[in-house]
């Protein structure tokens, strides 16, 4: 893994949601951990080398602590209800590739009324709107792959 490669990496952990991040390929372990004030970054790497004519040598350890500035995050305050997948599946915001969108920004909504549909496991779960109120906002796209927690929907 190249210098380039890691920094890449701690830019995109950095700018993701995560705190941290563990990742093991070939002879490189990667280690990251990240509070609101640093990103600390562990690399290990081994070499070994399988010859009985040669002298083993001890594994190497480098460890590397790279300190980022946090920039101070902006809230912002948005009026409304936030309608969350339940489960983690495939989004679809119509019934059909050619049937209209259940719901689109600026369409009322009734308590119960059909928001979309989230599969998984090649079962279509229907999201009902626990709220009245208008589409303020949608957040996913369709077909697009959905957490458990991700906000869908804002109404207001």
């Amino acid at each position: 893994m190249t210098y380039a490669e890691v920094k890449e990496l701690i830019s995109i952990i950095n700018s993701s949601a995560l705190t941290n991040f563990e990742l093991n390929m070939d002879n490189v372990s990667v280690k990251m951990s990240k509070n609101k004030e640093t990103v600390t970054s562990q690399i290990t790497t081994q070499h070994t080398v399988s010859n009985s004519n040669v002298e083993t040598s001890p594994i190497q350890m480098q460890t590397t602590e790279i300190t980022i500035p946090t920039t101070p995050e902006t809230i912002v305050e948005l009026s409304g209800n936030i309608v969350k997948s339940p489960i983690v599946g495939t989004f679809y915001a119509a019934p059909g590739s050619d049937k209209p969108s259940f719901v689109k920004v600026g369409d009322k909504v009734q308590e119960g009324d059909i928001l979309c549909i989230v599969e998984a496991m090649k079962i279509m779960n229907e999201i009902t709107s626990p709220y009245i109120g208008e589409i303020a906002e949608i957040y996913v796209s369709n077909e697009e792959l959905v957490e458990y927690g991700q906000p869908l929907f804002r109404i207001k």
